[in-house]
């Protein structure tokens, strides 16, 4: 059974900057997609950032484009998510997923094709 483990959310004020990072363990990290959502209360969760980790494909929402970089470390298992230039309406709850397999890369931001969820780090931006 996979696990994720997210770590690097906190609070910053607007303009700065933050690296989420996913731990994955008991989990094949190659061939599948790997992404990060947030949620804010009240709304729906958001595909935020993606990444095909065989092919090292990207994909962002367009909310983020420009401003966040999402990587990989094959040799240590973990996802990351470099968060720069942040704004007041990043903040939320981030949640690391992954696929059991490769998906339609259309459908890399969505999270019903998404299998394994780790816990949620809170990222806090004031303004």
């Amino acid at each position: 059974q996979g696990q994720l483990v997210e770590s690097g959310g906190g609070s910053v004020q607007a303009g700065g900057s933050l690296r989420l990072s996913c731990a994955a363990s008991g989990y094949s990290f190659s061939g599948v997609y790997m992404g990060w959502f947030r949620r804010v209360p009240g709304k729906e969760r958001e595909g935020v950032a993606a990444i095909y980790t065989r092919g090292g494909n990207t994909y962002y929402a367009d909310s983020v484009k420009g401003r966040f970089t999402i990587s990989q470390d094959n040799a240590k298992n973990t996802l990351y998510l470099q968060m720069n230039s942040l704004k007041p309406d990043d903040t939320a709850i981030y949640y690391c997923a992954a696929t059991l397999g490769t998906i339609w890369s259309a459908l890399a931001l969505k999270d019903y094709k998404y299998n394994y969820w780790g816990q949620g780090t809170q990222v806090t931006v004031s303004s």
